[in-house]
């Protein structure tokens, strides 16, 4: 099983989905989004596969901090424009493992994901 971990080293949930990974000995890639960007293509499958809404975090200061006309309106063009401009506004962490997509971190999910 190849597990591929994104998102930011700093980032509470991430630290929280590693020690989870780490626990449970299975092996990851980390991308970190900070020193490795985020790239369009791979955003724009992610979001014709769970939608650009279940992918945008808008709770993050990053977001937040926008002017109101960049936060209304987004379409799957522009929340991929804003999080590869910005990806601290990507929800975190987003795992890809054979063929399976998981963006936020849950115990309980990620439980099922994995058995």
């Amino acid at each position: 099983m190849t597990i591929q971990l994104y998102g930011i080293p700093n980032c509470d949930t991430v630290k929280r989905a590693r020690a989870w990974l780490d626990a449970r000995g299975l092996a990851y890639t980390f991308h970190d989004y900070k020193k490795e960007g985020a790239d369009p293509a791979r955003l724009t499958r992610w979001i014709a596969e769970v939608g650009h809404e279940a992918l945008l975090n808008r709770r993050g200061t990053t977001f937040r901090k926008l002017p109101e006309a960049e936060r209304e309106g987004i379409d799957a063009g522009r929340a991929v424009m804003l999080m590869t401009r910005e990806p601290s506004m990507i929800r975190r962490p987003v795992v890809e493992h054979d063929g399976a997509l998981l963006v936020g971190f849950s115990e309980d999910g990620w439980s099922a994901a994995f058995s």
